[in-house]
């Protein structure tokens, strides 16, 4: 799941895009266990290349390539004290089994003016119910079209209420 919420301004940003991280929410199931999660990025992209459209298909975006996608996420529990990467749930994507990979649609603005800047809300998985581990944490980075990465943010440690 994506929400993207983007804005056009006269600030000049690098045309690489760069990310931080602004919040993560929970969503509480009916039983009153954490089921979900939402996490909120703030991007900016100088150049406006930000996003993928379905028609996007062709190398070096096309199926089976890790640039098919455009939003790279990485999961990691708390185990015995010690971060450990480990794989996500199905249905989730992605290049390997421990990370999870999405993509943002085309955010290109229209005029002269391509600077981008915005909100970006992925729906996340807070890992298995069956895992004996309550604590997590995620790493993120996006690549525009120009297939420029950006920086990696580490979201805070979370608590899972299973």
């Amino acid at each position: 799941m994506f929400v993207v919420m983007a804005c056009q301004k006269e600030e000049g940003f690098a045309d690489t895009p760069e990310i931080r991280f602004e919040g993560f929410r929970k969503v509480v199931a009916q039983n009153g266990s954490d089921s979900a999660g939402v996490l909120t990025l703030y991007f900016t992209d100088g150049d406006g290349d930000m996003g993928l459209s379905p028609a996007d298909t062709t190398a070096p975006f096309n199926p089976g390539s890790i640039f098919y996608y455009n939003c790279f996420v990485s999961f990691f529990e708390k185990q015995n004290g010690a971060w450990v990467k480990v794989g996500f749930p199905p249905p989730f994507p992605g290049g390997d089994t421990l990370s999870n990979s999405a993509r943002i649609p085309d955010l290109t603005p229209e005029g002269q003016n391509k600077t981008l800047e915005g909100n970006i809300e992925l729906g996340l998985f807070l890992g298995s119910p069956f895992s004996p581990y309550d604590t997590i944490k995620y790493q993120v980075s996006i690549c525009d079209r120009a297939l420029n990465r950006s920086n990696t943010i580490e979201t805070p440690e979370i608590i899972v209420n299973k």
